[in-house]
């Protein structure tokens, strides 16, 4: 990890996430044009800020960061290092549940909660210099890496907290400001205002993020976009920047995203996402012209995973979608976001558009395959470090059983993060679930670091271990 990679950083590539929230506030209709005052714009702006500038806090965390170099042989070394980094977050329940950017917290050994100064705390204070605000240590309670969203946990009730509106009422010129700890710089508040409701970063990215103009600067990471009614309208996430600075154009998750991803992080403690086998495209002029198809814009199926679900049900790569379960279907975001609405195990119905013939498809739901990446998140190096190997690995118990429902045998090492290769290329990979060395089982770290301390340097030690669901043996020269 980068130095302030846990501060807002300038990342480009983050996976399929979120559907719309269940519950929002019904955001009002815009007023009526009206005389107003500067003096009544600038104290409304004062108001919000102060009710706001509550509920945001500063994150610090602490991280180990892996970090390897591949030679000309095709070796592979990782080696770890502490760092600490700071960030922001969000206040989103009165009894501590506190929202953020999930690299803010990214494989944290402790994180660190700083809330700003009560009223209690500044009461009787005449300088513009506030006070520090208390620190609490906060848990980890879970996060999703595919958006880019985190949540944890302060033991503290009677909070400052605030709600997420709904992102879909955003409109383009609307005025947003954004508040977090840009640089470190504590209790920030930027203003601009809405550059596009809805980006895409690449082309059928189904991400889809709220563009604006507000400074953003590495340390926003985390805090929030509000709206001028002071509802969170997006998790303020990373710029585009040639300099490192904002240079305007700055990019939040937007609140109905944020709404599933949290909810099902607080209750369940980590994300599912249905899937159907499906890879959808958004139709362009291009497409359409090129295909000959009968419209030029909507939802092309580009491909079909061979005996998955869409599949089975008879969807076709050419197919358009034209609508799921009655809704239409304009973009291939808004199908995948849809998908991931549906709990695995149900049901969903296509209508399909295949040349000149109108089709009907009930697919499955299935669940989406779980990042592996995700098991680093549960591991720290003094407690899973194998030194001898640069990884980390984490025995599977109870909890970790129910994640990898289908493996060979119930012992064993997953391999949590780092990798090693030898110069054959053969190695291990974060993923990987380490079952026997040398023929012996190994059921905890402490097993496996004693039976690599007991090989002579340079005496091969052959891995039984298994990889997307095949056993394979895997052969390393230990130095």
């Amino acid at each position: 990890m980068k130095p302030f990679s846990a501060s807002l950083a300038v990342l480009f590539v983050f996976g399929a996430a979120g559907v719309a929230q269940t519950e929002t506030t019904p955001k009002p209709e815009p007023p009526k044009p009206g005389p107003v005052s500067l003096r009544e714009f600038s104290l409304s702006l004062e108001q919000l800020s102060n009710r706001v500038h509550n509920s945001v806090v500063q994150i610090f965390s602490t991280v180990y960061s892996a970090g390897g170099s591949d030679d000309a042989e095709g070796s592979n070394t990782a080696l770890f290092s502490k760092q600490k980094s700071t960030g922001s977050g969000v206040v989103m329940s009165s009894d501590g549940y506190i929202i953020t950017n999930s690299h803010v917290v990214r494989g944290a050994k402790r994180i660190v909660v700083r809330f700003p100064p009560s009223r209690q705390e500044i009461a009787g204070r005449k300088s513009i210099l506030k006070p520090e605000g208390r620190t609490m240590d906060a848990k980890l309670v879970g996060m999703d890496r595919e958006s880019d969203l985190a949540v944890i946990k302060v033991e503290r009730t009677g909070l400052a907290h605030l709600t997420l509106g709904n992102s879909d009422d955003l409109r383009q010129g609307e005025l947003v400001m954004a508040f977090g700890n840009p640089l470190g710089l504590e209790g920030s508040v930027s203003m601009g205002i809405v550059s596009s409701t809805g980006r895409q970063i690449r082309p059928d990215d189904p991400m889809v993020y709220v563009q604006t103009d507000a400074p953003i600067n590495p340390g926003n990471s985390g805090g929030p976009l509000v709206d001028s009614d002071g509802r969170v309208m997006g998790i303020n996430t990373f710029i585009l920047t040639q300099s490192g600075g904002s240079e305007g154009i700055g990019f939040a998750i937007p609140s109905n995203i944020v709404s599933t991803i949290y909810s099902q992080i607080r209750k369940e403690g980590h994300v599912h996402r249905g899937q159907i086998g499906l890879f959808a495209q958004t139709i362009t002029p291009g497409l359409a012209a090129g295909l000959k198809l009968p419209r030029d814009w909507g939802v092309l199926v580009g491909d079909v995973t061979p005996d998955g679900p869409a599949d089975s049900a008879g969807v076709k790569i050419g197919d358009i979608v034209l609508s799921l379960n009655g809704k239409p279907m304009e973009n291939a975001r808004q199908l995948e976001v849809n998908v991931y609405r549906v709990p695995a195990k149900n049901k969903i119905t296509l209508a399909l558009l295949r040349g000149d013939e109108q089709l009907s498809a009930e697919v499955q739901v299935v669940e989406g395959p779980n990042d592996p990446q995700r098991f680093a998140d549960m591991v720290s190096p003094e407690n899973n470090l194998v030194d001898k190997l640069g990884i980390l690995v984490i025995p599977i118990d109870k909890k970790l059983a129910e994640m990898l429902p289908d493996l060979r045998n119930s012992f064993g090492l997953v391999v949590a993060a780092g990798g090693v290769r030898d110069v054959s290329g053969s190695g291990l990979e974060v993923g990987d679930v380490i079952y026997y060395v040398n023929g012996t089982p190994v059921t905890t770290v402490e097993a496996l670091r004693k039976q690599l301390d007991d090989l002579k340097s340079g005496e091969a030690c052959v891995f039984q271990i298994e990889r997307s669901g095949r056993l394979l043996f895997v052969s390393i020269e230990i130095d």
